[in-house]
């Protein structure tokens, strides 16, 4: 059985491109070495079978032989040593981007995103579970997803971490060294991991997709040296040139403080893609006119959140614009629109920035963000509300200001259980796993007047999307209102 998985294994590198014909017996045996095999037998017939169906029966085996112990977290470890057996070393992958960029960006991309999923770093099989649909709203269609592919620690890994000696290499999961890095129970492996080295403002950084791609391409761009995220002229700067190297992507950042920013502020990065959010496709609402920057096209966005959209065919206007706007936003307070730039003494405004390209033009969205807190919302008047955690707690960073909702993926067991309990007529109150719902159910369900097995899936896609898009009007700092939008124009009016 060994000598079949191995060679099917051997054989899916071949068909993927990964491993060259003439290295067959190499990476045969080096994976006969994981598994401390000395004999093989080339079976007479390789049995064709998926990449995840090979990786469980080698792991299986693995398992068998007590090389490892039966745990998903050692399981992961464990099959990316596997894959590495397959790829070629980083030097070549570099080189075959660089030829195919010479050609062509896209070209380069298309080559980088496939290799990496062939190589299993994006696990597909898993990264298929996840849960997705697109809801119709007045601000365009926005994305949502139940994010299933990262996988729950089990019982044996949490005591293994427990117990394990705390590493510091790599300092984070965005640093360089990860490539290749055997990793631990508390530090994903990253043995089939590779880096595309990029020169962003004149210093060494790579380019990476997300293992979870949370949309098509979506990649990670990081500072070589792990320093903390910080938004600034050099930001915009280093957003703008990431799109002129690769125009067929749009670049963003998290915001660069606490509530309103990513889960990693300690690593300097920003995240792209080649999607095309609701918040791209939204139009500008009302157009401004900014003075001394007369012949760059400004407006509102027609968006939950407070965005600025400003275009230009020159890049550099749109960096000297957005960094006066940010020194203006940085110091501005609104007692009346409830926005203080301090609080004894700690800032709270920031921005999070995305760039793209549209045709000959570059266009940069400002999103105005600030993390003030109060004993009514303390975690952030501008993140979403407690009546809205039944559905989304966390923080609104750079996705889902977007329009991509990224959901916990204990909504999925709870919606399943939701539906049983609304086609049953049996009050939701009643079960404390879905207890947190009741209150939201028993808004909608008069809306429909009949609710039936073929519908009701539709039905709580639809009605989770809704309160997604509360939590972005939440996350916004001036509302879609009248009195939001003279409040805007009256920050705009200070620029």
């Amino acid at each position: 059985m060994l000598s079949e998985k191995i060679a099917a294994l051997v054989q899916y590198g071949m068909d993927t491109g990964l491993t060259p014909a003439c290295e067959k017996i190499y990476t045969t045996n080096l994976l006969l070495d994981l598994f401390h095999e000395d004999d093989y037998e080339e079976p007479a017939k390789i049995p064709s079978e998926p990449l995840e169906d090979i990786l469980k029966g080698l792991l299986d085996e693995a398992c068998r032989r007590e090389l490892i112990p039966d745990s998903i977290a050692y399981r992961d470890l464990f099959d990316t040593r596997m894959m590495n057996c397959l790829l070629p070393r980083p030097s070549q992958v570099q080189r075959e981007f660089e030829e195919r960029y010479q050609r062509s960006p896209q070209e380069a991309t298309d080559y980088f995103y496939r290799f990496s999923q062939d190589s299993d770093y994006i696990r597909r099989y898993r990264v298929s579970k996840d849960q997705k649909w697109k809801t119709a709203t007045e601000y365009g269609e926005i994305d949502i997803t139940i994010n299933l592919s990262k996988p729950e620690k089990d019982p044996k890994a949490i005591a293994a971490a427990r117990n394990a000696k705390t590493g510091a290499y790599p300092k984070c999961q965005l640093c360089m060294e990860n490539e290749g890095y055997a990793g631990r129970i508390d530090h994903p492996a990253r043995e089939n991991h590779r880096i595309i080295p990029i020169t962003i403002y004149n210093s060494r950084w790579g380019f990476q997709y997300s293992p979870y791609v949370y949309y098509n391409e979506h990649c990670i761009v990081f500072n070589g040296e792990h320093t903390p995220m910080k938004i600034d002229r050099a930001a915009f700067t280093k957003l703008f040139d990431f799109v002129r190297q690769f125009p067929h992507y749009f670049l963003g950042s998290n915001a660069d403080l606490p509530i309103v920013g990513g889960s990693i502020l300690s690593h300097d990065h920003f995240q792209g893609g080649n999607y095309t959010f609701a918040m791209a496709k939204a139009p500008i609402e009302q157009h401004v006119t900014l003075p001394g920057y007369e012949d760059v096209e400004a407006g509102i966005v027609k968006w939950p959140l407070s965005v600025l959209r400003i275009r230009h065919k020159d890049e550099k206007r749109l960096i000297d614009l957005a960094t006066h706007v940010l020194a203006v936003w940085r110091d501005y307070t609104d007692e009346d629109a409830f926005i203080y730039a301090y609080t004894d003494g700690e800032p709270h405004n920031t921005i999070t920035p995305i760039a793209r390209k549209t045709g000959d033009s570059f266009e940069l969205d400002l999103t105005l963000r600030n993390n003030i807190t109060t004993e009514e919302h303390p975690l952030g008047v501008y993140h979403p509300h407690a009546n809205l955690h039944h559905i989304k707690k966390e923080n609104i960073g750079l996705i889902e200001v977007m329009g991509l909702a990224v959901l916990p993926a204990r909504l999925k067991d709870e919606m399943a259980l939701l539906k049983e309990y609304i086609l049953a007529g049996k009050d939701p109150a009643s079960d404390e796993t879905i207890a947190k719902h009741a209150a939201w159910v028993s808004e909608f369900l008069p809306a429909y007047p009949s609710i039936t097995e073929e519908n009701i899936e539709e039905i709580l896609q639809n009605e989770i999307g809704k309160v997604f898009v509360k939590v972005l009007e939440d996350a916004g700092v001036y509302k879609c209102t009248k009195e939001g939008r003279e409040a805007f124009l009256k920050f705009i009016e200070s620029l």
